[in-house]
């Protein structure tokens, strides 16, 4: 995560005509570009730029709760794409019962060109029938909802979203599990970054069945566990551990993800599992 200082966006006609140009908004998966990125928002708090698990693609996260709300869509099987900032680029064509709304009130006050407003994830979900549908989702602090100006914006978005049949709602920071975001974002990049570690991927799924045997036969604590298998096998301090994450991140291993994972915890704490198939986990606080 880096820190910004506010900016102003600054926005104008030949600065939407630059984004529409850029393909900003358009694509899926990999190819997805979000309509805006760090370099543009204007954010005095934190923001992260993540290499996502479904989309190898860096996604541009906002706030903490986003990055929060982010990893856990990551962890939940049934999402197979997350797009960030999805401009509602034809919201005006496509709302009806608009005569109460302010659009006005979302107008740059200098160039008077109207701001585009958007979505902060539009996720793809895969049925139990092999099909897919969509879901639009806010995020955004409790706090934040007695503000008029956010309100008012919410109301276009729920509008919108009805209007296209896609269900919409409003994630805050009650119905994220911190606990559960920070273990998936502790783990996240070992399924990626091996090579960060001096180790191929061969390297890592070699090592990856050797650790998780040991784990199963021994007793005593899963941090002295990865420390003797660094010793044993004359490897970099740390490497078991991050073989650890990357077992978890595979789902070869299970914790309980709702409470923080703590590796002084028994190596009988833990749960493997053997069929090595992908665990179907549960799409939370959707």
């Amino acid at each position: 995560m880096v820190k910004l200082a506010k900016r102003n966006l600054n926005w104008n006609q030949d600065k939407y005509n630059r984004f529409i140009k850029e393909g900003r908004g358009e694509g899926s998966g990999k190819n997805y570009k979000p309509w805006l990125t760090i370099q543009d928002f204007p954010s005095l708090g934190r923001v992260s730029r993540v290499l996502g698990w479904k989309t190898d693609r860096i996604h541009h996260l906002f706030s903490d709760l986003q990055t929060k709300y982010f990893y856990m869509l990551e962890w939940a099987e049934q999402i197979i794409d997350i797009r960030e900032h999805f401009p509602l680029l034809d919201v005006e064509e496509t709302i009806r019962d608009k005569e109460d709304l302010r659009f006005d009130l979302f107008s740059d006050k200098e160039s008077q060109t109207p701001y585009i407003i958007s979505t902060n994830f539009l996720i793809t979900v895969k049925n139990t029938r092999g099909g897919t549908y969509h879901l639009a989702r806010e995020v955004k602090s409790a706090s934040e909802l007695d503000k008029k100006r956010t309100l008012e914006t919410l109301e276009i978005k729920r509008r919108y979203w009805e209007a296209k049949g896609i269900d919409w709602g409003i994630v805050t920071n009650k119905e994220i599990n911190t606990a559960f975001a920070k273990n998936v974002e502790w783990i996240h990049s070992a399924l990626y970054s091996y090579g960060e570690q001096g180790l191929s991927q061969e390297d890592t799924v070699a090592l990856s069945k050797i650790l998780l045997e040991r784990l199963s036969n021994k007793e005593g604590s899963i941090r002295n566990s990865t420390t003797d298998f660094d010793y044993e096998f004359q490897l970099a301090s740390g490497t078991g551990l991050f073989i650890l994450k990357y077992l978890i991140a595979n789902k070869q291993i299970e914790f309980d993800m709702m409470s923080p994972i703590n590796i002084n915890a028994s190596t009988n704490e833990i749960k493997v599992n053997h069929q090595l198939t992908q665990w179907e986990g549960k799409i939370i606080c959707l």
